[in-house]
């Protein structure tokens, strides 16, 4: 670790990012602001959508490979009776329905409800997904279509409520990452058939982060150094669902080096695959890496009993 790294911040803040302006708008903003370039985040939001963006400052953007997908909530407006190119009202209108055949509210609600629980979901052309070397909005502002494969999500939650306005629909939506609320709503205008289409989009929570706790760029805008590396949460934040694992000195000082903690010799008995946030007593308690139980079979494994601990990311040195 050099100086530089010892002075650069490092945490997680947590942004309400604004209408008009992309992820990757915000992650500039916030590299001035910090005054680093090493900043990432958790997730994009599309141009047109607000809410929680889980942005990573100095080491903590390590993270964001070893994230899983947390389960998101969102507030959106279902527009039916219209079908885009882009499954949002920013996009080009091709269909239009007629106002008299747009459903009542009760087969609205019927139609909403059959998309909860498990299924798949093909990813909309204009997105940041890649197939092979390029990304899909890319190929579809060239006027481009490619096949694409239908991935498996989750929506453990959805409520639709009316808006007062007989073609929007307010739609509160939990459900697993890397599902596009923007088809969720063509899908389900499809379901009633008549077309649909994405007219907002609000993240209100993402991996455990509610947007009671972002700031907005122009709250952050306002704030020396000291109040800005006051807002960063802790790296392990983002594994707040892992267990925690405190190994006896000795055998913290072996994993920094690369060699496994075989469980029989520390008294932890996770199964195969389990993740682990680790701490160093000696310290005070640092988490210092992100741990995975594996199978190492070897003469040191204890009793035969393979299964061991190994750090698959550091984040202290």
């Amino acid at each position: 670790m050099n100086n530089g790294e010892i002075c650069e911040p490092c945490g997680v803040l947590l942004v309400d990012k604004p209408a008009g302006m992309t992820s990757h708008d915000v992650i500039y903003k916030v590299r001035k602001l910090y005054n680093t370039r090493r900043v990432g985040h958790t997730g994009t939001l599309d141009p047109m959508a607000t809410g929680v963006l889980v942005v990573l400052v100095g080491r903590a953007a390590k993270a964001c490979e070893y994230l899983a997908h947390d389960e998101k909530e969102y507030i959106a407006t279902l527009r039916l009776g219209i079908i885009t190119d882009t499954e949002d009202t920013s996009g080009n209108i091709l269909v239009q329905s007629p106002q008299a055949d747009i459903p009542s509210y009760p087969k609205v609600i019927e139609a909403v409800e059959r998309f909860k629980g498990d299924t798949y979901q093909v990813p909309p052309m204009y997105s940041a997904l890649k197939v092979g070397g390029q990304k899909l909005c890319d190929l579809a502002r060239k006027g481009q279509t490619v096949e694409r494969r239908a991935r498996r999500i989750t929506v453990f939650d959805i409520e639709a409520t009316p808006t007062g306005t007989p073609t929007d629909y307010t739609l509160r939506v939990r459900c697993s990452g890397g599902t596009y609320i923007r088809t969720l709503c063509a899908d389900i205008g499809v379901a009633l058939g008549v077309g649909g289409a994405m007219a907002s989009l609000r993240r209100t929570e993402t991996g455990g982060f509610p947007i009671e706790k972002c700031y907005t760029l122009e709250q952050l805008s306002t704030l020396d150094t000291a109040a800005l590396d006051a807002l960063l949460l802790p790296v392990e934040s983002l594994f707040s669902d892992h267990a925690t694992v405190t190994p006896p000195p000795f055998y913290t000082r072996i994993s920094r080096s690369g060699c496994v903690i075989y469980q029989k010799k520390i008294g932890t008995s996770f199964p195969l695959g389990t993740r682990v946030r680790l701490y160093d007593s000696e310290r005070g308690g640092e988490f210092y890496a992100l741990g995975e139980v594996g199978d190492y079979p070897d003469s040191a494994a204890p009793d035969g009993d393979s299964s061991a601990i190994k750090i698959i990311k550091l984040f202290s040195l």
